[in-house]
């Protein structure tokens, strides 16, 4: 049977509240608001990047399809304006002027053709334009909130883990000196048992489990030499007589 001295299985209580607060503590640092609204708004800002990234991406086609409408245009007016040229330059014979004057009507048909084109192109660019300025808004005030909701997130991790430091601290003075075989054995059953090791024997009750202990065992229990390191029958975790 394990034996310590009762003093140090009394003084284990204080490193086992150490150890619950320091388990709260981590579970608040890791289910804090702050962090929740900086992730909440990281998965906004990466969706509104991937539309921001995909609707820069159609304007900047948009604008090489306009770019091409446009030169498509010019070069038709320049056929245009070479063949009136010569048509007014009275130099070209019977023949020419009249396969002149066909190409000319031919190039103005085409003309009007391609201004359509360029006409759709530009309506659909500028149409995306505005729809690409409302998704940059609506990124750049994401990111403004982000940020500020990061900085939020720093201070309440920092204050969370300064309590952390005080514990660990706390808890290091208090399991300094304890018997190391009573301290094996409860790391082992902490480790065990969800973070608790050892509890008080509240009456009849052990302060663990909260089960209520028979007569049976209360009596062996209270019976056992001071130096006795005994445990619950339910739980089985220490069972400190306070």
């Amino acid at each position: 049977m394990t034996t310590a001295p009762a003093a140090d299985q009394v003084r284990l209580l204080d490193v086992q509240d150490l150890d619950v607060r320091a388990d709260q503590l981590a579970h608040q640092r890791a289910t804090l608001p702050e962090l929740a609204a900086v992730a909440t708004l990281e998965s906004r800002s990466a969706d509104l990047r991937t539309a921001l990234v995909a609707s820069q991406t159609a304007a900047a086609d948009l604008a090489r399809e306009l770019a091409k409408a446009e030169a498509d245009v010019e070069q038709v007016r320049a056929r245009t304006a070479r063949d009136q040229s010569r048509l007014d330059s009275g130099s070209a014979s019977l023949k020419d002027v009249q396969a002149l004057t066909s190409e000319i009507e031919h190039l103005a048909v085409r003309q009007a053709t391609l201004e359509d084109v360029e006409l759709e192109v530009m309506e659909r660019l500028e149409a995306h334009q505005a729809a690409l300025a409302e998704v940059q808004t609506a990124y750049d005030v994401v990111e403004a909130e982000l940020a500020s909701a990061r900085q939020a997130a720093e201070v309440a991790v920092a204050g969370v883990d300064t309590q952390a430091a005080e514990v660990a601290e706390k808890r290091a003075a208090a399991v300094a000196g304890l018997d190391a075989g009573l301290v094996s054995l409860y790391e082992r059953l902490r480790a065990r048992d969800g973070g608790r090791g050892a509890g008080r024997l509240l009456g009849s009750r052990c302060e663990s489990c909260r089960m209520e202990l028979n007569p049976l065992d209360l009596e062996a229990i209270r019976s056992a030499a001071p130096d006795t390191v005994v445990r619950c029958e339910e739980c089985g975790r220490i069972l400190v007589r306070v």
